[in-house]
């Protein structure tokens, strides 16, 4: 059976201001986010993954696996135009679409995304491809993005909607070709 632990990175600035990353920027964590990630509690003896980006790696890191494997394919989403921004400055500027790019992105079968950003069948694709290399038998700790953890949600236990925080955990088994998701937990 294999045991997938999904973790959110912990606590960047970005996440504080409540807006999407910058194209390109790769925000450390902030001093409270260092804090979680150290307190994270995750079977030592796992195989662990990252994304590429430094708040990931960090959280990693302080989480007891500083030689987690870099994956690209659990980068977060791109946002395109919505990068850089909050919900209320995108909404100011327009209007009611944003909220169409992000069902769409939302959705492993949509064709749009935010413009010059990932389509939601792209995203979802890619997430899918690397679901499919996990091995059939291990722990696995993945450490990685918001977006990345509700697509895998999507894809494996069908979980349309969840919150999963800075720091948050979301674990999945899988036995054969069954999913079924075992323990969401909240940071702190």
């Amino acid at each position: 059976m294999l045991t997938l632990h999904l973790v959110r990175h912990a606590p960047t600035l970005p996440n504080a201001q409540r807006r999407y990353p910058r194209e390109g920027e790769d925000a450390p964590l902030s001093g409270l986010g260092r804090e979680l990630a150290a307190s994270l509690r995750l079977p030592p003896d796992a195989l662990a993954l990252t994304s590429p980006s430094l708040r990931a790696r960090e959280t990693a890191a302080l989480a007891g696996f500083p030689q987690a494997t870099r994956v690209p394919d659990l980068a977060e989403a791109h946002f395109g135009v919505m990068s850089g921004r909050t919900w209320a400055e995108l909404e100011a500027e327009f209007g009611e679409a944003p909220r169409g790019w992000i069902e769409s992105l939302a959705d492993p079968a949509g064709d749009r995304g935010p413009p010059g950003g990932e389509t939601g069948r792209g995203f979802h694709g890619r997430i899918g491809r690397w679901l499919e290399t996990l091995p059939d038998t291990a722990e696995v700790v993945a450490f990685t993005h918001a977006g990345v953890i509700l697509a895998a949600l999507r894809l494996t236990v069908g979980l349309r909607a969840v919150e999963v925080r800075p720091g948050g955990i979301a674990t999945l088994s899988r036995a054969g070709e069954d999913w079924w998701l075992t323990r969401l937990t909240a940071p702190g």
